[in-house]
């Protein structure tokens, strides 16, 4: 009846039709409106269902998006983009639970770090036992941090964790200075911080998967060829489905985890054997600079790094009042039994100076107790190293998702695979610029310079906590906890900011300050005063085409599968 409405030629004879029913009015007007926006493109499935050419950009990102002769229902997943009540955009699902939670937490914590870092802990703290005490150190603060940001997660329901919290902290204060603490964030991590783990991490996988091969160490060129295979491989599984990633991160993270029980159980029967002269040294030749015990925390914190990493996807997350908790109070202890176990382990294996001397520390600990088996060594880290680089992939995308879609990057940044429901343009510029951190960046660089500038920002974060607690003291919190350790991690985040500049003050530290200062020149033309670049409009209309892709929108509920 509605199509006979439309296609009538007469003005007379489409009244009188409309006096018939007043429901075909409402849709008239409602298809003539359409119909005004849209020009009407051939119906071919191999077009993406998008009916205006000329102004995607304009009417599609304002929340007018169109499917073609009901394209999206010719496919199961396409049909799930029809439970949306808004088809001007798509939302990512919901679709992690508690065990893919923890899963992404353990999977991004135990990646290269404690396979590389151990050396570094060693080095700066002179002794087996303060080394230990560092690694349980580093335990702790993780989990103040990590139960922080459980606080602010299930207070701030949106993805993006830093930037997010930031963002809502900060930004009220302020119309045009509130909103610069959470795009100096997005600017550093999504430019350098994101993709350098990204690529230490895939860095770490070319090493442990090459290393077999080569007597004298592999080729640079090599590493690096293998890291950015290893980069586009989990990109493309990211890109694909958000249920492959993380049966993905699932089986990784599972496997890791038998490559630590081994380590912890060889290491408890040299324990038996009486292999205990190194563990016996105690304190000795302990370092007593603080400066120099930062920057052993430096390194033990790169290992515990992904702590944050789930609230990067808080939109994801099914029940996350609920599983967003649980999951980092289940995952991060885990993690730090794991972590003391395997050094006590590397040290009953070997002594402090061949640890220091080892580059893969893990696989001399495999020739020395596994023998002929060693070979599962590099095979474990490797696949241990491609869960985490799956984690990261994961996450570091949805942060620059997230930043686009509050304005503070290129919109077309926060579009959605309307099939595929993936922010696929955001995960192939996170992929991007991840291979350029391969090909210009020095692995244990790029560890000193990321953490130097993220407890920049998670000293940030808690200090946005503390605002909260005052500004929305009235708003009911599924999750709260003790004052004392926000404040704690702030006090730790300050100083390992500050003691290694003050003990060493290197020239990369003030690089560092530079560029996090330096994002203000693009958020003063682009944010504050809205200006875009030629062709910006041309471009997301080609993005759009190419990628089949669509504008999103932040819902407090978002449909769960």
């Amino acid at each position: 009846m509605c199509r006979e409405l439309i296609l009538c030629r007469s003005k007379e004879d489409s009244e009188r039709k409309c006096a018939m029913d007043s429901k075909l009015i409402y849709t008239s007007k409602k298809m003539t409106k359409n119909s005004e926006a849209y020009k009407k493109v051939p119906s071919t499935d191999s077009m993406p269902p998008h009916q205006n050419l000329d102004d995607m950009n304009g009417s599609l990102a304002k929340g007018k998006l169109s499917h073609r002769n009901g394209s999206l229902n010719n496919n199961p997943e396409g049909k799930e983009a029809l439970k949306d009540r808004n088809l001007g955009h798509v939302n990512l699902k919901k679709r992690v639970g508690l065990l893919s939670g923890i899963c992404l937490i353990v999977g991004t914590m135990i990646g290269s770090g404690i396979f590389i870092s151990p050396k570094g802990v060693l080095a700066g703290t002179g002794s087996v036992g303060l080394s230990l005490l560092v690694w349980v150190g580093c335990g702790i603060i993780s989990l103040f941090g990590a139960l922080s940001y459980a606080e602010l997660g299930t207070l701030i329901t949106k993805s993006g964790a830093e930037y997010a919290y930031l963002h809502e902290a900060f930004g009220p204060f302020h119309k045009t200075l509130g909103p610069i603490p959470a795009f100096l964030f997005a600017w550093t991590s999504v430019l350098i911080l994101k993709p350098a783990l990204f690529g230490v991490v895939s860095m770490s996988f070319a090493l442990y998967t090459t290393e077999p091969f080569f007597e004298c160490g592999p080729p640079d060129v090599l590493v690096k060829i293998v890291s950015i295979v290893c980069l586009l491989f989990v990109s493309t599984i990211n890109c694909y489905s958000v249920k492959l990633a993380t049966k993905v991160q699932n089986f990784f993270t599972a496997a890791k985890l038998i490559a630590i029980a081994v380590i912890t159980i060889g290491g408890f029967v040299y324990m038996g054997r009486g292999e205990v002269e190194e563990i016996n040294t105690g304190f000795q030749d302990s370092v007593q600079s603080p400066s120099l015990i930062a920057l052993a925390f430096y390194d033990g914190l790169w290992a515990y790094d992904g702590w944050n990493n789930l609230n990067y996807i808080t939109e994801e997350i099914q029940n996350p009042r609920r599983n967003l908790p649980l999951a980092i109070m289940i995952g991060i202890p885990l993690v730090t039994v794991c972590y003391l176990f395997t050094n006590l382990s590397y040290l009953t294996v070997m002594t402090r100076a061949e640890l220091l001397q080892s580059t893969a520390v893990a696989a001399t600990w495999g020739d020395r107790v596994l023998g002929v088996a060693a070979v599962f060594i590099p095979i474990s880290v490797a696949l241990s190293t491609f869960g985490a680089a799956n984690g990261s992939c994961f996450t570091g995308g949805r942060l620059t998702f997230v930043a686009a879609r509050e304005g503070h990057l290129p919109q077309v940044l926060s579009y959605v695979h309307l099939k595929k429901f993936t922010p696929l343009p955001s995960l192939l510029v996170s992929t991007f610029l991840a291979a350029l951190m391969v090909l210009l960046g020095d692995i244990f660089a790029l560890i000193d310079f990321f953490s130097f500038t993220a407890w920049m920002f998670y000293g940030s974060t808690m200090a946005a906590l503390l605002v909260l607690r005052y500004t929305m003291k009235d708003v009911e919190r599924p999750y709260k906890v003790p004052i004392i350790l926000p404040i704690s991690v702030l006090c730790v985040s300050i100083y390992l900011v500050i003691a290694p500049i003050i003990n060493d003050p290197r020239i990369e530290f003030l690089y560092a300050f530079i560029f996090v200062i330096s994002g203000l020149v693009f958020y003063v033309p682009f944010v504050v005063m809205k200006k875009s670049l030629p062709y910006t409009d041309t471009v997301t209309k080609f993005i759009q085409l190419v990628l089949w892709c669509a504008p999103s929108k932040y819902e407090s509920e978002i449909i769960a599968d």
